[in-house]
């Protein structure tokens, strides 16, 4: 059922609920039960009354069972994905050069470039700038 609870544990819940409230407000308990449930049907019915008129003949074609938040169980969606044929998935493109991954398809640096030492290297101060 729900939250574990089965249909004899409900029952025994039911009859040690009747001992408490005893057999003198047993009734009137049971019709205040009965016209909450009354009045909670009312209230769908109304709700649903308004949707209907709200949403225009649209309201009976909807496919309600897609809208279903308990379709989308994550156990059942990544058990779907395992067992899904290899065949299906896109291939990885190839992996770029390590010149061309380094610097994103700009163009690399000169060789010259690479072996002379920078000033900041060196440890000489950077050159001021004009401003």
């Amino acid at each position: 059922m729900f939250f574990g609870l089965t249909v004899e544990k409900l029952f025994l819940i039911g009859v040690v609920g009747a001992l408490l409230v005893g057999p003198e407000r047993l009734p009137e308990l049971s019709r205040r039960l009965a016209q909450g449930v009354q009045a909670a049907k009312a209230a769908l019915a109304r709700t649903t009354a308004r949707m209907r008129d709200e949403m225009g003949p649209e309201f009976d074609e909807v496919d309600w069972q897609k809208l279903d938040p308990r379709q989308y169980d994550p156990r059942r969606i990544v058990r779907e994905a395992l067992l899904e044929p290899v065949s299906s998935f896109q291939p990885l493109p190839p992996p770029l050069p390590a010149a061309e991954a380094a610097t994103d398809g700009a163009a690399a640096p000169s060789d010259a470039a690479l072996s002379e030492p920078s000033p900041a290297s060196q440890g000489a101060p950077p050159a001021p700038s004009a401003v």
